[in-house]
């Protein structure tokens, strides 16, 4: 074998090999698919793929937190700018929809909609490195926007507050 297919081999095995490291790390990352915990402790958060498949990013209200005396005692979205959709459970209330991915453990261009104004922003998240999620959602640009980070959620699901 001549020597600079001897050196082409030698070079391809080399980045091959020096890939395999970063193959579980890369997939690790990948998706923040699952439960999450939001930062207040008082809501869980399903993220999921959109329907339609692909990439797309979308979250649904897993779980929360009705405290004692809370003026929405039912739990219903009662802020949504749509009369029609005041009465229906904030259980499941799909809240966060089209995020798409902007590069390794991003995602950009979603919108999430807040229950507890019926207001809706853009958004982003991202996995950290700490293996949390920040959710970001503003108006118009990200500079005029709130910032949170969930935990990853473990536990067993509990039911949703009763209607």
């Amino acid at each position: 074998m001549p020597r600079a297919a001897r050196i082409r081999q030698f070079l391809g095995s080399a980045a091959f090999l020096l890939s395999l490291p970063a193959l579980p790390s890369i997939s690790a990352a990948a998706s923040p698919e699952g439960l999450w915990l939001t930062a207040g402790r008082n809501g869980v958060v399903e993220v999921f793929r959109c329907a339609g498949g692909g990439d797309t990013l979308c979250g649904r209200l897993a779980w929360f937190r009705i405290k004692p005396g809370d003026p929405n005692p039912r739990a219903l979205d009662l802020k949504n700018p749509d009369p029609k959709l005041r009465q229906r459970s904030l259980c499941g209330l799909l809240f966060m929809y089209g995020f798409r991915p902007a590069g390794p453990g991003s995602w950009e261009d979603g919108a999430v909609y807040d229950p507890e104004s019926g207001n809706t922003y853009h958004g982003t998240i991202s996995l950290r490195p700490d293996g949390r999620l920040a959710l970001r959602g503003y108006i118009g640009i990200t500079l005029f926007g709130r910032s949170e980070v969930w935990s990853p959620y473990t536990e067993p699901l509990p039911s949703c507050p009763t209607r």
